[in-house]
């Protein structure tokens, strides 16, 4: 075994990492509900960048629907975005659980 050599590979590795989460958080998801009334698009760093919303479902009587709409657009944007991050790292990682990434 050759304490170099690993210490070597372990920083290529490192390197890696930082630079495939330099891409993830630049790489954009979106997700659509409520039949594509509402449309969310976010980084897989989970950052939201924009939300567009179908004139259709604005009832200020109903407030409440339009909300839950966007939420849940959002938690969906955010979800695609963890699981290609997540898949992603792995692909790199060899399925190694690394704490913090």
């Amino acid at each position: 075994m050759n304490i170099a050599k690993l210490m070597k590979q372990a920083q290529q590795m490192q390197a890696g990492l930082a630079a495939k989460q330099e891409k993830l958080a630049i790489q954009v998801v979106d997700a659509s509900v409520g039949g594509g009334k509402v449309k969310v698009i976010a980084t897989c760093a989970g950052d939201v960048l924009s939300i567009k919303i179908d004139p259709s479902v604005i009832d200020p009587a109903d407030a409440e629907f339009l909300e839950e709409l966007v939420l849940k657009g959002v938690q969906e944007a955010l979800a695609k975005g963890k699981n290609q991050a997540a898949a992603e790292m792995k692909k790199l990682t060899g399925g190694l659980n690394i704490p913090g990434m």
